[in-house]
This record gives structure tokens, sequence and C-alpha cells, in this order.
């Protein structure tokens, strides 16, 4: 069994300011290319199917994968066995609207007083900790967004922890470089093995593990965010 994270940045230097949709292209083109050589095979659009909720997967080999991009950041998880399934998020950290709120709407209160527990000082890391997370797991369970409501807490007393799914293993980093910082979270099911990053950019950024979080931990595995 083999699990991987290919990563590629998109240089700054770009002689301008891309417009959003060219800027979109070139991730999800990136995204494609760091997925053929994960696979190590080509692949044409018509090789990918889509589940019901619209998560894309290969019928007809025993790999499946999972991609996210923010800011300038391609991401892919890839697990290498019939059966297995990972999911994948990243962002990029910045100020974003309606944090409180969204928080309140989606987030368990353990998970908010993680959060916003020191009122002098507000990090915005740490609501993209807990939003990848849930994103990660609902995209390995193939829902959506509007299904994270329903998604189990990541944080009890200020640690991470999960205990829904027994089958499963969360990795959670910091990414920084460039002057830029985001928080990426990968899942897959039946592999404790930590999954191998692999940049497939000329450039590539400093990568600090936050947590991993198997599944049911035990008091003693219970995981203290390093931050």
């Amino acid at each position: 069994m083999s699990y991987y994270i290919g990563l590629s940045i998109l240089s700054n230097n770009h002689g301008g300011i891309r417009k959003e949709a060219e800027h979109k292209k070139l991730l999800y083109n990136e995204s494609r290319r760091i997925l053929s050589l994960l696979e190590d095979e080509p692949f044409t659009e018509d090789d990918i199917k889509r589940e019901g909720q619209g998560r894309p997967f290969f019928p007809d080999r025993e790999t499946d994968f999972n991609i996210s991009h923010s800011g300038n950041l391609a991401a892919v998880s890839l697990v290498k066995d019939g059966g297995l399934r990972t999911g994948c998020d990243v962002e990029l950290v910045r100020p974003r609207k309606r944090i409180k709120e969204i928080a309140e709407k989606y987030f368990t209160a353990s998970e908010r007083e993680f959060i916003f527990k020191t009122e002098s000082f507000f990090d915005e890391a740490k609501f993209f900790m807990i939003w990848t997370l849930k994103e990660c797991y609902l995209k390995l369970k193939g829902m959506s967004v509007f299904d994270m409501k329903e998604t189990p807490s990541f944080i009890d007393k200020g640690q991470f922890v999960f205990d829904a799914d027994s089958s499963l293993s969360f990795y959670l980093y910091e990414l920084s470089g460039f002057g830029e910082r985001y928080i990426l979270a990968s899942a897959a099911n039946g592999m404790k093995g930590e999954p191998e990053l692999r940049w497939f950019s000329q450039i590539s950024l400093d990568c600090k593990s936050i947590a991993k979080i198997n599944a049911a931990p035990s008091p003693a595995e219970t995981v203290s965010p390093k931050i």
C-alpha cells in the first residue's frame, strides 16, 4: 500500500497579474499533471468518472485520489490499493470575512473555543486547521461542503481528536515561504503510515507537521496542536 501527497506551487514571477479564471485553469492543469506523475501512467478526462455528489475517481484502476488547490498551491493525495479512499484540502491562510459566523454555524463548541480562546491574539490558521480537516473528511466520504455541519468534531479539550471512524487517519501540515502560508490536511482509510510528500515544482515551501490524528485515540495518543 502506498500513500502520497503531491505538491506544486506556481511561481509569482509571471510578468503581470493573472485573471482569476486563468489562474484557476493553471492550478487545475497543474493538479492533473501531479496526478499523472503520481500515477506514473497517463490518463485523459474520459478515464475519470464522478460519484453522485461529484467526487472524481478512476473506475478501472486500483488507486484513489483527491485534489485541492488554493492561492498558488496545488495538492493531490493518492493511495494505491483497491478499496482505499483518500481526501485532501489545502487553504491559503488569509483574513476571511465572517469567520466567527461560519464557525458558529458549522463548527462544534470545542472547535470554536480552540479558534477563539485567546481574544488578544487571533490566528486565522486555527480556523483553517479545522476547516481543512472537515473538508478533507467530506471529500473522502464523497459528501459536499453543505454537509459540513454534520462532520464530527476534531477538537476536545484543546487537543486534536477524532473518534467517529476507526479506519481513518488524518495528517495536518503548515506550509510556508515566499510570503505565503498554507494549511494542508489529508486523510486515508486503512493507512496508519504517514503519507510521502513529493514536490513537483522547481520551488517548494517549508513544511511542518502540525498533527497526526488517528481515529479513536487513547489519552496518550491525543495530539496537542504544534502552534
